[in-house]
C-alpha cells in the first residue's frame, strides 16, 4: 500500500495549528503560575461572611491581604522570612482559626507578646492603661458577668511569646481571643489592607463607597 502524504500547504496550516494551540497553552501556564506566586507570597483575596468586623468590615465585602509584611511563609509549612516588620496593635489581620485550621478568621490585634489584658465591663485595658479602639462598636447594652462569659469582664491575661489577642470590631457579636484564647504569629497571614469589592445581598446592591477602601 503506497504511504499517503499531505500537500505541503496542508502540513503547513497543521503546523500553524499546533503552533497557535502551545502558545495559548504556554500563556495559559505563565498566567496559572504567576497568579499562584501572587497568591503565595504578595497578597491574597479574601471574602467577609460574618458580622464580626462591622462597620470597619461588612458581610460581602471582598478585601486584600498583604503576605509579605509579616514575612513570606515558604509554602506548606508555618516558617516565615524576610519580614518587615511584626503584627502590631491595631492592625486588621487574617489567621488560621487555632481552634480549626481549615478555616480563616478576621480580626483586630489588641494585645502582643507580653501584654497583659483585662475587661471589664465592656471596656478593655492593655497593661493598666483603657485601649478604646475607634473602630470598635457595641450593640448590646447587657452587661454579662465573667462567671457567665468572657464577653465583657475578663481577669487579666499574660500575651504568651509569639502570640497575639484578637477581637472584633463588633465587639458584643465576635467570637473571638476572649473565648479561644491566642493566635499564634506564624498563624497569621497578613494585614488586611484593602477592599476591592462589595455586595451587600440583603438589600441587592454594591457598596460602592466601599469600593478602593483602606483598611484601617
Amino acid at each position: 500500500m503506497k504511504e499517503q502524504t499531505l500537500p505541503a500547504s496542508a502540513a503547513k496550516d497543521s503546523n500553524k495549528k499546533e503552533s497557535v494551540i502551545w502558545e495559548y497553552t504556554k500563556s495559559i501556564l505563565i498566567a496559572l503560575v504567576l497568579a499562584l506566586i501572587i497568591r503565595t507570597f504578595i497578597v491574597q483575596a479574601f471574602v467577609i461572611p460574618s458580622g464580626s468586623m462591622k462597620e470597619t468590615l461588612m458581610i460581602g465585602d471582598r478585601i486584600l491581604v498583604n503576605k509579605f509584611l509579616y514575612g513570606i511563609t515558604i509554602p506548606f509549612t508555618d516558617i516565615h522570612f524576610l519580614k518587615i516588620r511584626q503584627p502590631a496593635r491595631g492592625d486588621v489581620v487574617v489567621f488560621v482559626y487555632p481552634k480549626d485550621p481549615s478555616q480563616d478568621f478576621i480580626k483586630r490585634v489588641i494585645g502582643v507578646p507580653g501584654d497583659k489584658i483585662r475587661i471589664v465591663d465592656k471596656k478593655v485595658y492593655v497593661n493598666e492603661q483603657l485601649y478604646a479602639n475607634p473602630h470598635e462598636q457595641h450593640t448590646d447594652g447587657r452587661i454579662i458577668p465573667a462567671a457567665m462569659s468572657p464577653r465583657d469582664n475578663m481577669a487579666e491575661i499574660t500575651v504568651p511569646t509569639d502570640s497575639y489577642f484578637v477581637m472584633g470590631d463588633n465587639r458584643d457579636n465576635s467570637y473571638d481571643s476572649r473565648f479561644w484564647g491566642f493566635v499564634k504569629g506564624e498563624s497569621i497571614k497578613g494585614p488586611a489592607i484593602l477592599k476591592y469589592w462589595s455586595w451587600d445581598a440583603k438589600h441587592w446592591k454594591v457598596r460602592w463607597s466601599h469600593l478602593g477602601e483602606l483598611i484601617r
